[in-house]
């Protein structure tokens, strides 16, 4: 099983590329996810789609525009609230979480296995194979 996150952007016009995503792959669509943290001493949100493993490949995607929303929990907003109304529509819970910042990391890709980590240890996601 080959898990890789697949960054947009930071959230501001790619959040509407990843809710079209979302709704046009809601069969996929295994849970929509908010990882909460703090950058520079601005409490930040990244959301996420972790889409369910492709038969051929057994290839997992994880959509993600990473820190650039907004914590809603800090400061409403319509971007988190979009993310909001699309998780609703699906019928999906967004499963929310509270992490370290990507810059405590020396490389992103580092960054996403601990995240991949912390999402097979809660089993949102099928352990390495």
């Amino acid at each position: 099983m080959i898990q890789r996150f697949i960054e947009l952007g930071e959230g501001y016009s790619d959040i509407y590329e990843l809710l079209e995503l979302a709704k046009a792959n809601k069969e996929r669509v295994q849970h929509m996810l908010a990882f909460h943290t703090v950058v520079n001493n601005r409490e930040v949100t990244s959301i996420a789609l972790a889409m369910k493993p492709t038969e051929e490949g057994k290839f997992q995607a994880i959509y993600i525009c990473r820190e650039g929303i907004p914590n809603p929990h800090i400061k409403p907003n319509q971007r988190y609230s979009l993310f909001e109304e699309t998780a609703a529509s699906l019928d999906k819970v967004i499963i929310q979480m509270d992490v370290k910042p990507s810059t405590l990391f020396p490389e992103n890709a580092l960054y996403y296995q601990h995240l991949i980590a912390i999402l097979r240890l809660n089993h949102y996601i099928l352990p390495l194979q």
